[in-house]
């Protein structure tokens, strides 16, 4: 007795009416902030002649990613904190799974691409300029944009055929994988594979090239004979490494076992630390840890002033 389902029912957060406001605003200015944050960075970096080198270029690409990553989830999650009709389309909902599934494998691809910069940058600075041109920036970057929007399209052409029969509450703020083949009353377990092999490709596979590079990158710079020398390698790589840190230990165990995490209540948590909290964070540990955009971001605005 299979129905179709046409719409989902996303139960997001349960709160008391009171809660609703605050909850609403704090989400609200959140959003707010990651997508200025990103702009900001963005813009100085594109109208700074000084950041016109590989890694900038792959931090404007990687906000520009973050820009859609949020806009995704969040304008449909501050809408449901308030609606009492947290009603999704069939339609939208695998609309909006496919962009976010689209996002986070890009987001994977860039930082390992951003690692290997660096790798090339600190390990084999000679042939720095030749390696990286611009050209191969931008086929390295759109490089990754096409495997994610492939990786997308191959997951959701497994989920969309699967049967959701009268189940179409979704216990989460989102449509994502996990909680769509928990719901579903057809076998899945082609679905789960295939999304479990692909897990493993656009996951395992980019964060050992991240790894590696690093491993290289700290031989190298352990070689480096002044203290100043090697402080000054370091520093280039801290704020890449610490996002890869965030956005890779947040993610990781989700995606590994989508379906078995759904049956945690903390997944929706650790959901909310790489949909929310981490974007936000990005953006300032790249400004903050970084002196070159901190100079930037200083001359701009006493140049407005």
């Amino acid at each position: 007795n299979e129905t179709k389902v046409m719409y989902f029912i996303l139960l997001g957060f349960p709160t008391t009416a009171e809660l609703q406001l605050l909850l609403f605003s704090t989400l609200l200015l959140v959003y707010l902030l990651t997508v200025l944050e990103n702009l900001l960075i963005i813009l100085i970096i594109r109208n700074n002649r000084s950041l016109q080198n590989p890694m900038y270029f792959f931090l404007g690409n990687l906000s520009f990613l973050e820009l859609w990553y949020v806009s995704v989830i969040e304008p449909k999650m501050l809408v449901d904190v308030l609606s009492h009709d947290k009603r999704i389309s069939f339609q939208g909902c695998m609309t909006q799974l496919y962009f976010f599934v689209t996002f986070v494998c890009t987001e994977y691809l860039l930082l390992a691409v951003m690692a290997y910069d660096r790798f090339v940058a600190i390990c084999k600075p000679l042939r720095y300029p030749l390696t990286m041109s611009h050209k191969f920036c931008a086929q390295l970057v759109a490089g990754c944009w096409m495997c994610g929007l492939t990786t997308s399209s191959i997951k959701l052409s497994f989920i969309a055929r699967l049967s959701y029969c009268d189940v179409d509450q979704i216990n989460h703020y989102f449509c994502d994988l996990s909680p769509l083949l928990n719901i579903s009353c057809s076998d899945s377990s082609l679905a789960e594979l295939v999304d479990f092999i692909l897990a493993l490709m656009v996951i395992m596979v980019p964060l050992c090239a991240v790894v590696a590079s690093y491993i290289c990158i700290m031989f190298t710079v352990l070689k480096i004979p002044s203290s100043q020398g090697r402080q000054k390698a370091f520093s280039t790589c801290s704020s890449h490494l610490t996002v890869v840190i965030l956005f890779y230990s947040t993610t990781l165990f989700t995606y590994a076992h989508p379906k078995l995490m759904y049956t945690y209540r903390a997944n929706k948590l650790v959901s909310v630390l790489y949909t929310v909290v981490v974007p936000l964070l990005n953006p300032l540990i790249y400004c903050l840890r970084n002196k070159e955009v901190r100079f930037a971001m200083r001359k701009a605005f006493t140049c407005r002033r």
